[in-house]
């Protein structure tokens, strides 16, 4: 009796059906291997720059973004705030910027912004006292708080106060400037919240 025929069909589904299973394994196996290349949302999310569009902020106004797990305060200032910050210099406890720590060397000056784009104020929206949100209080008038007050934040939690520079009043419990986070311009309208983008 001659098999022949019968073994090598055999023989075929045999091969081709561990032909299929193989590959099924490998893209099993590639699948989760290639992915793990990417950062995961948790990485990103702990250092990933942020883009911002800008063109809907108006003057005056303040938006709050996300970066690194923290808000981010953007502030677009008006040329009178801006003629305001050099008049509370002697009412702030840090008002040159020199705690190094609390800003990039391009924002060490007296609008704590880069001088290319000075009415953009961007700080870490966090007290440096324990970490609560400062309010955004803009507004030239006399507060509960502050019989002058220029603008600037005021936290609920403790009372420290910061101009709209993110400069400290003196006698407050928060010991430093807010934070200005690293950040560069891709075009007037276009800022990256985590990233210099070289000195300017």
């Amino acid at each position: 009796m001659n098999n022949d025929g019968v073994n090598k069909g055999r023989r075929r589904f045999l091969v081709a059906a561990t032909s299929v299973v193989g590959a099924a394994g490998a893209v099993g196996v590639a699948v989760p291997f290639l992915g793990s290349w990417n950062p995961s949302a948790k990485a990103k999310a702990a250092g990933a720059p942020v883009k911002v569009n800008l063109d809907k902020v108006e003057a005056g106004q303040q938006v709050v973004v996300e970066w690194r797990g923290k808000p981010v305060f953007i502030v677009r200032r008006t040329q009178e705030i801006l003629d305001n910050l050099a008049k509370q210099d002697e009412r702030m406890l840090d008002p040159s910027s020199k705690e190094d720590t609390q800003q990039p060397e391009y924002c060490q000056n007296e609008f704590r912004a880069r001088q290319d784009h000075k009415e953009i104020l961007i700080l870490v929206g966090l007290c440096t006292h324990l970490g609560c949100s400062p309010k955004f209080l803009p507004e030239v008038k006399p507060m509960d708080f502050e019989a002058k007050w220029m603008g600037g934040y005021h936290c609920p939690c403790h009372g420290s106060k910061f101009d709209l520079a993110g400069r400290v009043y003196k006698g407050v419990p928060a010991p430093l400037n807010l934070e200005v986070p690293p950040y560069h311009f891709v075009d007037d309208s276009t800022v990256i919240i985590g990233e210099d983008g070289g000195v300017s």
